[in-house]
């Protein structure tokens, strides 16, 4: 078990993108469906039984994951001043992070549609908003004094970060690592026909990921990022259904090691249902960690693998899962867990996320965790092993 007052003396900023999620909610029995037009097709009158409003993106759910589960949070991104603004400002607010949230006159508010059909993966219908302004100079005006950690989130989805071959983001992340701080990346999946499915991520992750300590993309974004023949080749494969079900093992681990020898120390690909696919760096790497953020070095060198996802007991919705696995990982490391509770505790908070309709509604506690991982909590299938 770790520790949970080390934790609430290690000061986390989570920076970068943030949104309002608007959730439909489908009525209690409505059918699982194979695709969208079973159920919303034009002209028809879907009858919906209410709507969940929460926070969104990596900010709102990993930061305010990360504060329920003990860690010494502030949020660091942009906000407009208006009615979605306002409302996002007050859901912060609740939470007690509000302070550090930079509200924008005359820019648009983030907002995300989340479409959480009954069987299949959920639709997003999204506007970045302020966060395509996002900069360095944001960085700099927060205070880094005493920070274990930056987090930064979905930088695909967030102009500034991408445009000139990622130079801004570049030089923020070298930025925060100049000051002495850990930095961990989630990345997101962005639209082939857009401005960020053109940019050179190749290039953009080749300089930015000697910055990065702790890289928890998903596999298929990683794979769109780094390979594109592979990530058609596996599109291809999965004949329109979730990539996550054809992988195997033998698929991911090429981009693994690639995204090591770019330069991360520890990587975490998130791979939907089946579960996580994890690699560290050297003893060399994980010293220079342990200066930063207490780990057991030894533990945590040389490792590599799949973990499997723990079933939950139902599934209302995925949003969040990726961001709230993120937050027990990072929370649980900085408590002093060891890497295997990590990794177990990161799996089995994915799938308590999906038992409800928000991202934040369905966390448990990571000692509620340990204890249902220790007696006994199921566990999926995995990935394919042909």
């Amino acid at each position: 078990m770790g520790n949970t007052e080390a934790a609430k003396k290690k000061k986390v900023i989570v920076a970068g993108h943030s949104c309002l999620d608007l959730t439909p909610i489908f009525p209690p029995g409505t059918k699982e469906v194979a695709n969208p037009g079973e159920l919303l097709a034009p002209g028809k009158l879907v009858q919906m039984e209410g709507v969940a409003i929460n926070g969104g993106g990596a900010v709102s759910n990993t930061g305010i994951a990360m504060k329920l589960l003990g860690a010494d949070v502030s949020l660091l991104t942009k906000t407009g001043t208006d009615t979605f603004g306002k409302v996002l400002k007050d859901i912060y607010a609740g939470f007690g992070v509000a302070d550090s949230v930079i509200s924008v006159e005359g820019e648009r508010t983030s907002y995300t549609t989340v479409i959480a059909m009954p069987g299949i993966d959920r639709i997003l219908l999204h506007d970045p908003g302020c966060n395509n302004t996002f900069s360095l100079e944001d960085v700099k005006r927060a205070d880094l004094t005493g920070v274990s950690l930056f987090h930064f989130g979905y930088p695909p989805i967030m102009e500034r970060m991408y445009l000139n071959d990622g130079a801004e983001l570049v030089e923020m992340l070298k930025y925060v690592k100049s000051q002495g701080v850990a930095v961990s990346m989630d990345m997101a999946m962005v639209d082939p026909a857009s401005k960020a499915g053109q940019a050179d991520w190749m290039k953009i992750l080749t300089g930015a990921l000697p910055y990065v300590d702790f890289f928890v993309p998903s596999v298929e974004e990683i794979c769109f990022m780094l390979d594109r023949p592979r990530y058609e080749e596996w599109s291809k494969r999965a004949a329109g259904g979730e990539l996550v079900n054809i992988l195997r093992k033998e698929d991911i681990a090429p981009l693994a090691e690639k995204c090591m020898e770019l330069g991360t120390r520890v990587l975490l690909l998130k791979c939907g249902a089946p579960g996580l696919y994890y690699k560290t760096g050297s003893a060399v790497m994980m010293e220079k960690l342990h200066e930063l953020t207490g780990i057991n070095a030894s533990d945590w060198t040389d490792r590599e693998g799949f973990e499997n996802s723990y079933l939950p007991e139902k599934v209302l919705s995925g949003t969040g899962a990726g961001d709230t696995t993120i937050a027990a990982f990072l929370t649980a490391m900085l408590e002093g867990y060891s890497f295997e509770r990590c990794i177990q505790l990161a799996a089995a908070e994915g799938a308590s996320c999906v038992e409800a309709y928000g991202a934040l509604e369905g966390i448990r506690a990571l000692e509620e965790l340990e204890r249902r991982i220790d007696n006994g909590w199921t566990k999926g299938d995995g990935l394919r092993q042909v």
